[in-house]
């Protein structure tokens, strides 16, 4: 089913210039999207399996989308209609959980004068608070390794205010979780109208941004200090900030998350760094988690290289190395990943 409607927009979006005036076409359908393909060599230590499974050649499909957005005009007191249908693409072997398509942001609403307000399946506030400090974004340095939070929700429900005084957008998103289960183990089911927030206030002013959110029961788990609770319920406060010059970046985030039912927390903790010279970007990347009942801890520090071919297309060199160590026993859970990629916008 998500096969032929995305088929059917695609197909609507393409034929839109032959069927539409000129007037019409600034607001017609985009198609858009992403291929982001890299060969990457994985080594872990220990091996997952067997002592002979613990290095392999792999081709990535990171993230790769193809989606159609677009706004139209109402007849109502200038609002517009806003929408967007985005699924996700393995370019590497077709083949996503046994799906061509998987769905990512996908969303229909409104946008006026008092703001956007959307309804679908999309990312948290919280996610998106991240700004711009993951450098490795998508790829195995990607800070979901060491931070919670990293959520994309269905049935979840935004506003969005205007850029208030040209700097300041607040976020409150609400999730009813249509579910008659005590899914966070405080006693009562879980079928309100804002079973699960996530709220966030953003600032962005020339090249400086800043973000802070809070997370409510949303159903994650924690990266290296849960309690072992049959569903894991948190709350997330994320702190982030940085500077995204024409030469340098950088980028800092912080964040508590916490078991909304049980004692588990944990501290995450990322700065991230670039330096462009012409067409070439230098980026690394640090971050590290640590638990509160436990002593897990978790560290991840990546580097690499784009080259921009043009605006849209870069290929790129990098190495991560991510560690889980056990707080009991010493014992160290290490993957390290070298890989060459290539990533094209259109």
């Amino acid at each position: 089913m998500k096969k032929n409607l995305l088929a059917i927009a695609v197909g609507a979006a393409l034929a839109s210039p032959m069927m539409m005036s000129g007037v019409a076409l600034a607001d017609g359908p985009k198609v858009y999207g992403k291929v982001n393909v890299s060969l990457e060599n994985m080594n872990y230590d220990p091996a997952p399996a067997s002592p002979n499974n613990d290095d392999e050649w792999e081709l990535q499909s990171n993230a790769s989308r193809l989606g159609v957005k677009g706004d139209f005009d109402l007849d109502v007191a200038d609002l517009k209609a806003v929408y967007k249908a985005e699924f996700e693409i393995s370019v590497d072997d077709g083949d996503k959980g046994g799906q061509t398509f998987s769905q990512r942001n996908i969303y229909g609403g409104f946008q006026g004068g008092f703001g956007t307000l959307i309804a679908g399946k999309f990312d948290t506030p919280t996610k998106k608070a991240q700004m711009d400090v993951d450098q490795f974004n998508d790829l195995d340095g990607d800070i979901k390794n060491i931070a919670a939070g990293e959520n994309r929700v269905s049935n979840i429900i935004q506003y969005s205010t205007p850029k208030l005084a040209d700097l300041v957008t607040l976020n409150v998103a609400f999730i009813p979780n249509e579910d008659s289960d005590d899914f966070d183990n405080d006693g009562e089911n879980e079928n309100g109208l804002a079973d699960s927030t996530s709220i966030s206030l953003t600032m962005e002013q020339d090249a400086f941004y800043a973000a802070v959110s809070r997370d409510t029961d949303i159903q994650d788990d924690l990266i290296v200090d849960g309690t072992g609770l049959p569903v894991s319920v948190l709350d997330i406060t994320r702190l982030a900030a940085g500077l995204n010059m024409d030469v340098f970046e950088v980028g800092a985030l912080y964040q508590i998350a916490e078991e909304s039912e049980g004692d588990g927390e944990e501290n995450s903790y990322v700065v991230s760094g670039a330096f462009k010279i012409d067409r070439v970007k230098l980026k690394a990347q640090y971050g590290m988690v640590d638990g509160d009942q436990t002593d897990n801890e978790g560290t991840q520090y990546a580097f690499g290289a784009d080259y921009k071919l043009a605006k849209n297309s870069k290929v790129y060199a990098y190495f991560n190395e991510l560690t889980y160590e056990d707080g009991t026993t010493g014992d160290e859970e290490e993957e390290r990943t070298l890989g060459v990629g290539m990533e094209h916008k259109f």
